[in-house]
């Protein structure tokens, strides 16, 4: 018998192709000190950026440049797109979806051409963090990513 009171983990994919990275090769010292919050990072090798899990879409930058997505269980993960991208104001990103909207893991939320990107900013590493990490556990990145969860989080 299932018990109702268990805490649910959730996993948390990748939100674009590319290489999974730790948080302490992040070119920014908000992200890679962890000042928003716990996760790992991805080398984007496509422009597609998608829902890493099941939820409602909570934020969606007016620039396009991150989107967040809270989980039925609770946990909030931001998805910051590149290094400095809110420079941009927009430029060269195509939101595809609005806050308030329930997405599932894998749903394109917003693209851009990464390439074309690269020489605007100085990085296009992708931040993926939970960003209310004092209400969850969460385990270690798992850095090869092979298409599994790269996290797992559950409420405390």
């Amino acid at each position: 018998m299932l018990n109702p009171f268990k805490k649910k983990s959730e996993s948390v994919y990748s939100p674009v192709s590319g290489r999974i990275v730790s948080l302490d090769g992040v070119p920014d010292p908000v992200f890679a000190q962890r000042s928003v919050g716990d996760g790992f990072a991805v080398m984007p090798t496509d422009g597609s950026f998608r829902s890493p899990v099941d939820g409602e879409l909570v934020l969606v930058a007016t620039t396009g440049h991150a989107f967040a997505v809270r989980t039925h269980e609770g946990a909030e993960i931001l998805v910051h797109i590149g290094i400095d991208t809110v420079t941009l104001k927009g430029e060269g990103f195509t939101v595809h979806r609005q806050a308030g909207e329930t997405v599932s893991r894998g749903d394109v939320i917003v693209s851009c051409d990464v390439e074309a990107m690269k020489s605007k900013v100085p990085s296009m590493v992708t931040p993926v963090l939970l960003t209310n990490g004092a209400k969850f556990t969460m385990t270690a990145p798992d850095l090869y990513g092979n298409g599994a969860a790269v996290i797992t989080v559950r409420k405390k």
